[in-house]
């Protein structure tokens, strides 16, 4: 059973649905492709915004594209204490109760009430991918970050994620990658 899984970096961004979009940048606006990423469809954007927490911002955040139902800003825990916003550990997508902010963008601004999230460490892979690993939707599994710098690293809690519109991928935070002095393009072993 194959085991092997590139494990990727996810960087603080902001997924903004239509609505805030329109009030960020202008009735109409339109995201603009800066460059594709590994799952299919997603893309970072050439516009960036503002987050400002209680204690401090970030000027200039990416955006990936394309545009959610609901915002959700993306920061690691080291970024959310630095700015002083609450981010609950959750999988993308689940913002009920999560931290607050005010996104700042050219033309307006956006006070939200909850969005802001860390991202729980996960694996994405198509259902052809969890087959062939023995893997299932939901399942949490531990993988191994191998590293030339003596810093190899064991996550647990690594929640998979399987639907045909991914590509098989493991996402963490910059603080993960950083605790296991990460390489980009590091191919990480499922260890259960």
């Amino acid at each position: 059973m194959e085991n092997k899984v590139l494990a990727e970096i996810s960087a603080r961004h902001v997924h903004l649905s239509q609505e805030d979009l329109e009030t960020l940048f202008g009735k109409g606006y339109e995201l603009t492709v800066k460059k594709e990423l590994s799952q299919p469809g997603q893309f970072a954007c050439n516009e960036r915004v503002k987050v400002i927490g209680s204690k401090g911002e970030f000027p200039a955040v990416s955006i990936l594209g394309p545009c959610r139902k609901a915002t959700q800003i993306e920061v690691s825990l080291t970024d959310a204490r630095s700015i002083g916003v609450d981010a609950p550990v959750r999988e993308s997508g689940d913002i009920e109760g999560s931290g607050s902010c005010k996104l700042v963008g050219p033309v307006g601004e956006v006070e939200l009430s909850q969005g802001v999230i860390a991202a729980k460490r996960h694996i994405h892979a198509t259902t052809a991918d969890a087959e062939r690993m023995g893997l299932s939707n939901g399942e949490i599994v531990s993988v191994k970050i191998p590293t030339a710098n003596g810093r190899e690293l064991i996550f647990g809690d690594v929640v998979v994620r399987v639907s045909d519109s991914y590509a098989l991928a493991m996402h963490i935070d910059t603080d993960e990658a950083n605790a296991a002095g990460m390489a980009p393009n590091t191919i990480a072993e499922i260890v259960r």
